[in-house]
């Protein structure tokens, strides 16, 4: 008999390679950011350094997680294609900083640019736009399992596989300048200008067809999905849709904010709410809580919104009657309203959250008023075996396990001698 013993260090290996790749590809991407900073953001002579540099970095930042997020899922999950997903993400967009409206800047002033230089910025241009018009689509279509809906979304991927091929060559077959204020194309066709038009709109009826298909896969994977993968999706539309909802309402309030850094700190703390939530959904992490979650932004949002309007009333109608209508309104008027709002605050709240749960977290509000119900004939029931059934029927409606039973302790009887005896 021959017995192989095999060193734990080979099984580690084959292991260890996704993750030394992955965190390579992080490296490079921070490798050429950087560069990016040092040979093309041109300072601009209106805005301190200091003001451009964290422009910058906020502008890197969402994609940066991105990589960092695909990179984490790798190491844990290294079967899901998730996980390299945003890696390419991440990556194709820290590569293209030579396709940036800096890298043109940088190029239309030098007088002698490198060779080359406008087809590294026509490069740039589409691995601009590769990811978030085929990457992030393919994602989503995906998610969470890595694995397509069936293979009857196959000819999908098929699609925007035409549908990008067709796109970079509409941008880097363009003949004339590459950009304003930049040289000719070198690679440029003149004599398919005619058809670069009709190819870039094919290419974007390609998309917006492959979008319409991601949305549909969507919608019909978490109608189908169950447990765990339906917590999954979850996250991923509850990511898109808070992204969705505050740009447009919070962005407009801090258009009027005078300070420089606000824009651009919304805009980067926005943009990396979608890898986020993808990487909290694929990891597991707190993953039921987002019910919860749901829950509570929906309440609070609500809230807002009820008690918002019901201050600007108060101040207008108050401002009217007092102020007249082109006066401002007195300051009484203005901290009697805030008054108002802040103690209807804490019952508005109540009412608002039990209105969520009974609308979108029904199990949630049925097994709070069955388990009120269940405490208020507590106090009355008497009578052991009642009190066991009345138990049981509560904790199958409220957690509905697979099975439940109750075991009642013996009560122990103490003998005159000292000696207990269970009775």
């Amino acid at each position: 008999m021959t017995t192989v013993l095999a060193s734990p260090g080979h099984d580690r290996e084959p292991a260890r390679r996704p993750v030394v790749v992955a965190w390579g590809l992080w490296l490079l991407a921070l490798t050429a950011n950087l560069l990016t900073y040092v040979f093309f953001v041109v300072p601009d002579p209106t805005r301190s350094p200091a003001i451009e540099t964290f422009d910058w970095v906020l502008g890197c930042l969402p994609f940066m997680v991105f990589l960092t997020v695909g990179t984490v899922i790798v190491a844990r999950r290294p079967n899901n294609v998730i996980g390299w997903l945003c890696c390419a993400i991440g990556a194709v967009v820290s590569f293209s900083g030579f396709g940036s409206s800096d890298a043109a800047r940088s190029i239309a002033a030098d007088p002698d640019p490198i060779p080359g230089a406008p087809v590294l910025y026509l490069l740039g241009q589409v691995q601009l736009l590769v990811p978030m018009l085929g990457l992030l689509p393919v994602l989503v279509l995906v998610f969470p399992t890595g694995r397509l809906p069936s293979r009857r979304w196959r000819p999908v991927l098929w699609i925007v596989a035409v549908g990008l091929g067709l796109y970079v060559a509409s941008v880097m077959l363009k003949p004339g300048p590459a950009g304003n204020g930049l040289p000719d194309n070198p690679v440029g066709v003149a004599a398919a200008d005619r058809l670069l038009g009709p190819i870039a709109a094919v290419s974007g009826l390609l998309f917006a067809v492959f979008v319409v298909l991601v949305l549909t896969s969507l919608v019909l994977r978490f109608r189908r999905a169950r447990g765990e993968e339906r917590q999954q999706l979850k996250w991923l539309v509850y990511g898109v849709i808070l992204l969705v909802l505050l740009i447009p309402t919070l962005g407009r309030v801090l258009e009027r904010i005078p300070s420089p850094f606000a824009g651009p700190v919304f805009a980067a703390v926005m943009f990396s709410i979608i890898p986020i939530t993808i990487g909290l959904a694929v990891l597991k992490y707190r993953l039921y809580d987002i019910d919860r979650i749901i829950s509570r932004t929906l309440a609070y949002a609500l809230l807002t919104a009820v008690l918002a309007g019901l201050y600007a009333v108060v101040v207008l109608v108050l401002g009217q009657l007092f102020g007249g209508i082109t006066e401002r309104p007195p300051s009484w008027a203005v901290a009697g309203a805030t008054l108002a709002v802040a103690s209807l605050f804490q019952p508005a709240r109540r009412r608002i959250q039990a209105l969520v749960d009974r609308r979108f977290n029904r199990r949630k509000y049925d097994a709070v008023r069955t388990v009120e119900a269940f405490s208020v004939r507590l106090r009355d029931e008497l009578d052991l075996d009642a009190l066991s059934a009345e138990l049981l029927t509560v904790v199958d409606q409220t957690m509905q396990p697979t099975a439940v039973s109750l075991w009642l302790q013996p009560s122990v009887q103490i003998r005159p001698g000292g000696y207990g005896r269970q009775g």
